[in-house]
């Protein structure tokens, strides 16, 4: 039981995995778009785009939309699925923009990057005065059984654990809002709420989703030891998150929407 793909930098993605068995993640987007609210007028910046569905329903609404993600993969795929649309490769924990956007929207995204203090100076000087700032992302115990359940099966296994592989940032809802504060943000909404999802593929829903979102956690293991270590994970974790054939993801989302004060 090997995992699709080798553990690869978390700069780069498997843009069809993601788009063949994970396209919940735009899904559960698009009511995000109701606290966008976004309108003919607007330029908004669409902050870690994956392949641009969420962009692109941005543009159905009237507003001018670019679409930004640090994976080469993604925004090729998103070019080649809405070529009308405008997407660039960008960090963005070093976005470089000035004052250009007057919303900035992001979707599961924000967790994969660490350096928030960066990502939220970016997005500031991103927005012009007055600016919004919209996002969803995971928050503090997001996919926590999944988590302990790898590092378990890892180390019985025999490795080393190593918490710097871990590529996420889940913050509580207190310490995201005091960096957007502390940067010039007011915060006029913050919620943390528990969203159990539904993997696709059936049995293989966990595999899967280890696979797109977890692999770095599995770096200098052998592919036939991390199909070992994936099929320990599946037994530790079926009786909480399997049901009716389906696995379940444990999310924790935030979800924040903040103004530029000036």
């Amino acid at each position: 039981m090997n995992l699709p793909f080798s553990p690869l930098d978390r700069t780069e993605w498997n843009a069809e995995l993601y788009d063949r068995k994970h396209e919940f993640v735009s899904q559960y987007g698009t009511d995000l778009l109701e606290l966008l609210q976004p309108q003919s007028g607007d330029r908004i910046l669409d902050l870690g785009c994956g392949t641009g569905y969420l962009a692109q329903q941005i543009a159905i609404a009237g507003a001018e939309v670019i679409g930004v993600d640090q994976s080469v993969a993604m925004i090729t795929q998103a070019r080649q699925s809405y070529p009308h649309l405008t997407f660039e490769v960008k960090n963005g924990q070093k976005l470089d923009f000035s004052e250009q956007f007057d919303k900035v929207f992001s979707n599961a995204a924000l967790h994969w990057m660490k350096a928030a203090e960066n990502v939220i100076d970016g997005i500031f000087k991103s927005l012009k005065p007055g600016g919004l700032f919209v996002a969803e992302f995971g928050g503090k115990g997001n996919v926590k059984q999944i988590i302990h359940a790898c590092y378990q099966s890892i180390e019985s296994a025999g490795y080393p654990l190593d918490i710097s592989l871990n590529p996420w940032y889940f913050p509580s809802i207190s310490a995201y809002t005091t960096l957007l504060e502390t940067r010039g943000f007011e915060v006029d909404f913050a919620q943390l709420f528990d969203r159990p999802t539904p993997l696709e593929d059936g049995e293989n829903g966990l595999r899967n989703w280890i696979a797109m979102f977890g692999n770095s956690l599995f770096a200098d293991i052998s592919q036939e030891v991390q199909g070992e270590i994936i099929a320990d994970i599946e037994t530790q974790l079926s009786p909480q998150l399997y049901r009716e054939e389906t696995w379940f993801a444990d999310y924790k989302r935030i979800r924040v929407r903040a103004q530029k004060l000036g």
